[in-house]
């Protein structure tokens, strides 16, 4: 795993998780992804990570025509790798959530490797009102809220998209994701190099202590060897400490909105590509390289962007 010391920053430019009352500078509207994906990128990001949502509320959009007026325009204006979400948002079932991957053909997709609990509830308590309906109501149903990743839920994202040449983002929230994860490459479902996303802090999964981060990257070497990169998210506050402990056991990095709406203690970031540039301040800081897109594609063993249908 550790042969490339160039480090990917992939950037999740808007997510399904927070919502618009929690922060004015989440990009909602096309105009706002592509302003702030490019941003991202031309601040480090060698790959971007994208979501669509509802330009007229900032609802979560699963729909392939909620993508089609950002993919191409991001596409034409740089170089960084695409990485759509098959995650979409925990309400949705899998054929929905599938569906701009299998649309659009990207050379990265997202693919959540376990079912869980996916608690964002707590977070009620920090807003007295919120800007639309839909909010409160989205925040207080993950009381009771599994998110399904079944093994045939994966199964049908793997069948659906591998015919297109689209590798995964292997998100894993927990230890159990990735013996999952590694059923699947057992079976030949999967491929490497595995691109695993250790997702730390989020409610219902694994948590965000040193240990856990020690814990996850000694099971990845058990399980998979000199068969996986490792990329890692801190949730919320955690997003730098967990990038800059990892990051010095030879991990990748993810940052963005999606993630965490911070750039500092009580700071708020005010776009995607500030996130990226403190990211790559520990990168540079190690005395360690950012990947271009373009090493990054080969690092992953990547399609190419000319191979997509964006």
């Amino acid at each position: 795993m550790a042969k490339s010391r160039k480090v990917i920053i992939t950037c999740a430019v808007t997510g399904a998780i927070h919502t618009p009352t929690m922060s004015p500078h989440i990009p909602i509207t096309p105009d706002e992804i592509v302003t702030d994906a490019l941003a991202a990128a031309e601040a480090g990001a060698a790959i971007l990570h994208l979501h669509a949502r509802d330009p007229e509320n900032g609802k979560p959009d699963q729909r392939p025509e909620a993508f089609a007026p950002f993919l191409p325009r991001i596409k034409q204006a740089t170089n960084a790798v695409i990485n759509i979400t098959s995650g979409g948002s925990p309400y949705m079932r899998v054929e929905e959530r599938v569906l701009p991957a299998a649309t659009f053909k990207p050379e990265v997709a997202s693919l959540n490797m376990g079912s869980m609990n996916f608690g964002l509830y707590h977070l009620l308590d920090k807003y007295k009102e919120f800007k639309y309906d839909w909010e409160r109501q989205h925040l207080e149903n993950t009381r009771d809220l599994v998110f399904r990743n079944t093994f045939k839920d994966i199964e049908y994202i793997l069948h659906t998209c591998y015919d297109n040449g689209t590798r995964f983002e292997f998100e894993c929230y927990d230890i159990a994701h990735l013996y999952n994860l590694a059923h699947f490459l057992e079976r030949g479902l999967v491929k490497p190099p595995l691109f695993v996303q250790s997702v730390f802090g989020l409610l219902g999964g694994i948590g965000p202590h040193p240990e856990d981060v020690m814990h996850m990257k000694r099971t990845c070497d058990r399980l998979f060897g000199d068969q996986y990169r490792w990329s890692v998210l801190g949730a919320g506050r955690n997003q730098l400490p967990i990038a800059a402990m990892a990051c010095a056991m030879g991990s990748n990095i993810r940052v963005g909105l999606e993630d965490s709406l911070w750039a500092g203690p009580g700071k708020l970031a005010t776009s995607n590509a500030d996130q990226v540039l403190l990211a790559r301040k520990i990168v540079e800081g190690l005395g360690l390289e950012l990947a271009t897109p373009d090493e990054a594609r080969v690092i992953l063993d990547l399609k190419g962007a000319d191979k997509t249908a964006i």
